[in-house]
């Protein structure tokens, strides 16, 4: 029997939001939560799915892993990424069937929420590229992270209905910090530089909701696009100018806290148009708090519910700011950032006595 084990990081998008869609880079980095994905032979001739995560337990699908045609609708839509993921992965291998194998899968992105609540750490996206990653491997399918991403990435864009840059994809394949542009349609791999972190900045993350709908929340920046595009233009080439700083902004704190502020600023700019729900009061409310102590708040990723960002000078100016916003009764999310990609194991267990690994990153 053979086990397969991937998994793939979250992510936080520090810089770049809604920018990044236009072709302008964002700064992202991975970040110590990971979804973890196991894959192993199942008896008889269908496949079994675990997904605490989404509720799912012991759910029995058809040969090959297609969704029963009775399935209800609820159940289907938290399945979408499974879906894309399990076809993509087929039509990479010739449309193949796994013919007398059955699976069983464990998918648990539990660690990328907190009491349930989704904290906007790129869930479906490490799903995506931890999932891929493991079913390329029971087809016996070579990737490099360059065909990986490009895999995943158009998995978790189909279940997406068509949104997203693939900076959460790019992310949870390369890991650490990185300055990811949106290549063009069927690029190898878009734009990417791995950067480094500045000692001199601290960053916190706090829960600043319950969790949004990407989606959602572009679509309703794409419904403005639509309603006024001169406007639409504006406000997003003044997001762009400023992404375009951040990767050289990392050279000291002072650089880019300036930056940050002013990139919230924008992402106010572009909400109150499009009146699509990025900036929350309470952002508004920590922005101020973070001000007040010479520290930056901003949103992160496509912001309403999901987690936002503090930022502040290492050290006292750090520990002042952290105390201030547990004063706001806002919760602060210990995470480590900067962190590794995708991996997989896989153990080999042919009787009673006889085991062996083999690991890689991809």
């Amino acid at each position: 029997m053979v086990v397969i084990r991937t998994s793939a990081p979250g992510k936080l998008f520090l810089l770049g939001e809604y920018a990044v869609l236009e072709g302008a880079p964002a700064l992202l980095t991975a970040v110590d939560r990971r979804v973890r994905v196991r894959i192993e032979d199942a008896d008889g001739d269908r496949w079994r799915l675990n997904a605490p995560g989404l509720g799912i337990e012991n759910l029995s699908l058809d040969p090959d892993g297609t969704l029963p045609s009775d399935l209800d609708q609820p159940t289907r839509e938290k399945l979408r990424v499974f879906d894309a993921v399990r076809q993509r992965v087929a039509e990479r291998s010739g449309g193949t069937p796994l013919s007398g194998t059955a699976l069983s899968i464990s998918i648990d992105s539990s660690a990328l929420s907190l009491r349930g609540h989704k904290l906007g750490l790129g869930a479906s996206a490490a799903v995506a590229v931890a999932l891929t990653a493991a079913l390329v491997q029971v087809r016996s399918i070579n990737l490099d992270r360059s065909a990986l991403f490009t895999l995943a990435f158009d998995a978790h864009r189909h279940a997406q209905g068509g949104v997203g840059s693939g900076g959460d994809v790019s992310t949870a394949v390369n890991g650490g910090l990185i300055s990811y542009s949106r290549g063009a349609t069927n690029a190898p791999l878009p734009p990417l530089t791995t950067l480094i972190w500045p000692h001199d900045l601290t960053m916190m993350v706090i829960v600043t909701g319950d969790g949004s709908s990407t989606p959602e929340l572009v679509g309703r920046v794409t419904e403005y696009a639509t309603r006024d595009p001169a406007g639409h233009r504006a406000d997003l080439a003044r997001l762009a100018a400023l992404a375009e700083q951040a990767a050289s902004a990392l050279a000291s704190a002072e650089t880019f806290l300036a930056l940050a502020s002013r990139y919230f600023d924008a992402l106010a700019t572009l909400d109150a148009h499009a009146h699509a729900g990025i900036i929350s009061d309470r952002h508004r409310e920590l922005h101020a708090l973070a001000a007040h102590h010479g520290g930056v708040f901003k949103s992160s990723g496509a912001g309403g519910g999901d987690v936002g960002l503090a930022f502040a000078r290492s050290g006292a100016p750090a520990r002042a700011l952290a105390a201030a916003i547990s004063s706001a009764k806002a919760q602060i999310v210990p995470l480590g950032i900067c962190t590794a990609g995708v991996d997989t194991d896989m153990t080999f267990d042919s009787g009673a006595n006889a085991t062996g690994s083999m690991r890689g990153p991809v």
